[in-house]
């Protein structure tokens, strides 16, 4: 490159430190290896001669062409594809070719030009051999001009179109050249091929380029001896483009742009698709907020419903509290002395009118309850399950692209969900955990209430706290006169009988209550924990992701307005 002014040092050294962030952080998001080689050939070629790429379907005259602006005829021609390598045309004192790599090819030739301006010949766009049309795209990201030749006999054609609309996504500029003009029988006709390619090159890359009609044949044989057909072949604007108009400062700020168009095009590229894979991690981020929404409306549903069936128990213990407070009205009164006197009829008919059906009643509404919770657990776990499955179905498919193993890790831990579910359902044994459940309750009942839990159930529980008062009952036997027992005695032992009662089955509703509350209130967040262990591994995955994505997006952001404020002052210095 030649010798810089400070403000183009400035912009170069601004440049270079600019593509080199972006090339470590598109690394870093592990972006397409044919991406990143042309982001780091484009930032090596920042010192290299000013690159002209001559692209264009075979047999549309690019050798021709290049041919034709040397003077001598020192690149193939044919009607089939002849160029199967790229050709790199540079400054030598003499011809000559050698290899590069296994696609590429240098030929050296004694033209001024040269000095200061590579040509490189590319295979046909519309080769037969597909490597070769590869071998063309990989190489355009690399051009600081590119010059698209199109044929007057066949102008602009779909593969044409195809492939300047991949040129344009790199931000090249481009020059249209209508080759063969000499075939065409007259100027109206040219005016009309003219008018189509530019009409259809304006649609396509979205500006107006610069169009040369020429006859590259006419053009090299007026340089070889036929000058009389040199205006004709109206090869001398193109020649005088390249070599005149093109000047030094020209090529020097094309030079300086074409690297940050590539960085603009991975930019923008990598910039949408992170936009795309955003948008669908939000909708996995809803999925788990509905997901996480539900459960607590879950919760909160269970504890609710499980009050309800407290009461029921609750109902129960105070009906036998009512028949209790009857019990001792009825039989602590004079007239039942000889019935207190005997403890044994006292405590069975305790046991048969006020007890009663209490511990089996008290067994079946805590069966109820376990047998309501290990069904509600199983529904919900089959909803949340069935609720991510068709998340996953209606936003498959809107994934644009594909970087690393996003899809991979989404699916596979959205899919060990599922079989997760599937396990359990098919595992779940109902009465077992129904039994599990009964079991810990008994052991959370007997440990508060002080009781053995190896000897006492629940039912247990309920006739020994309750029984109780009829042995207390008796103790009046103890007193004196029969005047004492009817005026003083019995009606304070009765009173004494019911207020013992009532605390003591106080007491009881309020172990069972608490017991039997912190007991479920453990198996309803235990079942709830269940869920959240197995989603935890797509939860942690999409919020991660989530987190990564945003900071990628963020930073590609950043990079798109660095390089256009760059871009601005690079076109500003020029003026």
């Amino acid at each position: 490159m030649e010798i810089l002014s400070k403000i183009q040092k400035q912009l170069l050294t601004q440049e270079r430190d600019l593509l080199n962030r972006l090339q470590l952080s598109l690394t870093e998001y592990d972006v397409k290896a044919e991406d990143l080689a042309a982001l780091t050939e484009s930032i090596r070629q920042l010192d290299d001669f000013f690159l002209l790429v001559v692209v264009g379907e075979f047999n549309a005259g690019k050798s021709a062409f290049i041919n034709a602006l040397l003077g001598e005829r020192i690149l193939a021609e044919g009607v089939t594809p002849t160029t199967t390598k790229v050709n790199i045309l540079r400054f030598g004192e003499e011809k000559k070719k050698s290899s590069l790599s296994e696609n590429v090819e240098s030929l050296t030739y004694k033209a001024d030009f040269l000095k200061e301006i590579s040509i490189v010949d590319t295979p046909g766009t519309n080769a037969i051999i597909r490597e070769h049309e590869e071998i063309t795209s990989l190489f355009v990201p690399r051009s600081d001009l590119i010059l698209f030749v199109t044929s007057a006999d066949r102008p602009f054609t779909e593969s044409e179109r195809i492939f300047l609309e991949n040129i344009r996504s790199w931000g090249k500029k481009v020059v249209l050249v209508i080759n063969k003009i000499d075939i065409l029988q007259s100027p109206e006709a040219l005016e009309e091929i003219q008018n189509f390619v530019g009409e259809n090159a304006k649609t396509t890359l979205k500006t107006i380029p610069e169009i040369f009609p020429i006859s590259a044949q006419q053009a090299l044989l007026a340089k070889q001896g036929k000058p009389e057909l040199w205006q004709e072949s109206r090869f001398e604007a193109l020649e005088s483009y390249i070599m005149t108009t093109l000047d030094q400062e020209s090529r020097l700020e094309l030079k300086l742009l074409n690297p940050l168009g590539v960085g603009k095009h991975l930019s923008s590229q990598y910039k949408e698709f992170f936009e795309h894979r955003l948008k669908l991690l939000q909708d996995d981020l809803v999925l788990i907020k509905d997901v996480e929404d539900q459960l607590i409306v879950f919760q909160k549903d269970m504890l609710e419903s499980f009050q309800l069936r407290m009461s029921d128990i609750i109902k129960i213990l105070l009906e036998m509290e009512q028949r209790g407070e009857d019990f001792f009205t009825e039989y602590i009164r004079l007239a039942r002395i000889l019935d207190l006197m005997k403890k044994e009829k006292i405590q069975k008919d305790y046991e048969d009118m006020v007890v009663a059906e209490v511990p089996s009643q008290i067994e079946q509404k805590v069966t109820a309850i376990i047998d309501w919770l290990v069904d509600a657990n199983l529904r919900q776990w089959q909803a949340i399950t069935n609720h991510i499955s068709e998340g996953r179905q209606k936003h498959k498919g809107r994934m644009v692209g594909d970087i690393g193993t996003f899809i991979y890790d989404r699916e596979r831990l959205i899919n060990s969900i599922q079989k997760e579910a599937t396990r359990v359902l098919k595992s779940y044994d109902k009465t077992r955990e129904a039994d599990l459940i009964a079991r810990r309750s008994q052991n959370a009942v007997a440990a508060t209430a002080a009781i053995s839990a190896g000897a006492l159930g629940l039912g247990t529980l309920v006739t020994v706290l309750a029984t109780t008062m009829a042995t207390d009952v008796t103790g009046i036997l103890l007193a004196g006169a029969m005047a004492a027992l009817g005026l003083f005695i019995i009606p304070t032992r009765r009173r004494n009988a019911k207020k013992e009662m009532r605390a003591k089955v106080k007491m009881m509703r309020d172990q069972l209550t608490k017991s039997l509350s912190t007991h479920f209130n453990h198996e309803i967040e235990r079942g709830l924990q269940e869920i959240k262990d197995t989603i935890a591994p797509y939860t942690r995955f999409i919020r991660s992701e989530n987190e990564k994505n945003q900071l990628a997006h963020q930073a590609l952001e950043n990079y798109l307005g660095e390089i256009i404020n760059l871009t601005d002052q690079i076109g500003s210095s020029g003026k």
